[in-house]
Parts: structure tokens; C-alpha cells; sequence
């Protein structure tokens, strides 16, 4: 077809799609809101077919929502037959990682959310900012953090493909091809990544940017339906090349 037909016709793309046989769920940023993961779960386990599944979560298990420690354990123990299970890393277990590091971190930590993680292992947030309450506090949790907790959290992974789907915590840099990506822009990218309208080579599921409902794009579908304070997490399925939605929220 010659390139002027092209433009007076258009050209026909095929549409993403998993490859045959599979069906892929991802779930948005649950940011400590363990009761609704749960429903979510079981309408995923009874709505899966009965074959290859892969189920991804995208990050932001932390902070925010009154039970982190219960989500990281849910995501600890959970396995099922058939299924892959693949925990991504997103932004919320990075500078939890960083506290881990430095307990000066916490300053920062506090404004995302870090005094719901630390009582949520049963750990009271510092009531002052001097050094001394700070290392306190900070010696508290790592005594409360369990092993298998702090194991997830080192092996979390930035990104996972499948098919003609590419997914990630916050998104990609335009321009920058997938395999190629930093670290710190899946975790962190947002205006960017969220006003491209170009291809990225693959359509990128992703978190992150919270909107009242999934965003469906063609070169992106977003996810975060800001579960934490709407009540309504939500997961996306992948069957061939059709694409639906699946959520639950506190009602």
C-alpha cells in the first residue's frame, strides 16, 4: 500500500492483546486498604477461567490506608495453584525502603502516609522530630517489621511484560524504549508520562495517578481509582485481545 493511500484509507492495527490460551488480572494501588483486596481477590479467584492466569499487582501496598501490614502479609502468603503471582515495586515501598535506611527519612515519609504503615505493626509515629525520637521510633519498627515483610520488599520488580502489554507503578519516559526505562520513572513519572499521546511500543497498565475510574487510552490504561479514600479498588482483565474491569469499594 503506498504511503498517500495510506493516509486517504488509513491503516488497520491489529489490537493489543495476551497470547493465547492466558488470562492476566492486574489490581491498582491498595495503599492499606486490606478489606477491600480481599473482596477483589475473591471475585478475581471466581471469576478466572480455568487456565494460565497471571495476576500482577502494580505497586503502593503501603501507607495512606489504616492496614499496610496486613496487605504486605496477604502479598507474603499468597499463592494458588495455576496462577503467577508478580508484585511490582511502586513509589510508597521505595521510600519505605529509604526510612528502612535512615531514619531522618521519616520527615518525608510522614507525608505520604508513613504514620498509618507504622501503626499498622503496632508501632507509635514520633511525636516529635529530634534525632533521639526519630531512632526510636525507627529502631521500634524494625523490630516489629517481619523477615518475610522486608524480603518482599527488596525483591519487588520495577516492570513485567506480557503479550503486547507493558506493566509498571507510575508509567514510562516517552521517548525512552521499555527495556531501557529508569527505575525511578516507573516509580515516580507523572505529567510526562500521562500527556503522551504517542505509542510506547506497548500499551502500559500503570498506577499511580489516581482518577474516580480506570482510564482506558490506547497507548496506556490507568487503574489507581485512589482506593484508600474512595473505597473502590479496581483490577483490569486480559483475555485475547479484550479488556474489562473488575472493582470493589467499602459499601
Amino acid at each position: 500500500m503506498s504511503r498517500l493511500l495510506r493516509r486517504l484509507i488509513g491503516t488497520r492495527r491489529n489490537p493489543p492483546r495476551v497470547p493465547d490460551g492466558c488470562c492476566v488480572y492486574a489490581i491498582g494501588d491498595i495503599h492499606g486498604r486490606s478489606d477491600l483486596l480481599e473482596k477483589l481477590l475473591d471475585r478475581i479467584w471466581g471469576d478466572a477461567p480455568q487456565s494460565a492466569n497471571t495476576l500482577i499487582f502494580l505497586g503502593d501496598y503501603v501507607d495512606r490506608g489504616p492496614s499496610a501490614k496486613s496487605v504486605m502479609e496477604c502479598l507474603v502468603q499468597l499463592e494458588r495453584p495455576g496462577w503467577d503471582i508478580v508484585r511490582l515495586r511502586g513509589n510508597h515501598e521505595e521510600i519505605l525502603l529509604e526510612y528502612l535506611k535512615n531514619p531522618d527519612v521519616y520527615q518525608a515519609w510522614r507525608s505520604f502516609g508513613g504514620a498509618e504503615t507504622l501503626l499498622s505493626y503496632g508501632v507509635r509515629p514520633p511525636m516529635f522530630s529530634d534525632a533521639e525520637e526519630l531512632r526510636r521510633v525507627h529502631a521500634e519498627f524494625m523490630e516489629a517489621l517481619p523477615r518475610a515483610h522486608l524480603a518482599l520488599l527488596n525483591g519487588l520488580s520495577f516492570s513485567h511484560s506480557i503479550g503486547d502489554y507493558f506493566f509498571v507503578h507510575a508509567g514510562v519516559r516517552p521517548g525512552v524504549a521499555l527495556d531501557r526505562q529508569m527505575p525511578e520513572d516507573t516509580l515516580w513519572i507523572r505529567d510526562e508520562f500521562l500527556s503522551c499521546d504517542a505509542s510506547f511500543g506497548k500499551v502500559v497498565v500503570h498506577g499511580h495517578s489516581p482518577s474516580e475510574k480506570p482510564i482506558l487510552r490506547p497507548n496506556r490504561i490507568g487503574i489507581d481509582t485512589g482506593a484508600y479514600a474512595t473505597g473502590t479498588l479496581t483490577a483490569v482483565k486480559f483475555v485475547s485481545d479484550r479488556c474489562t474491569f473488575l472493582s470493589t469499594d467499602d459499601k
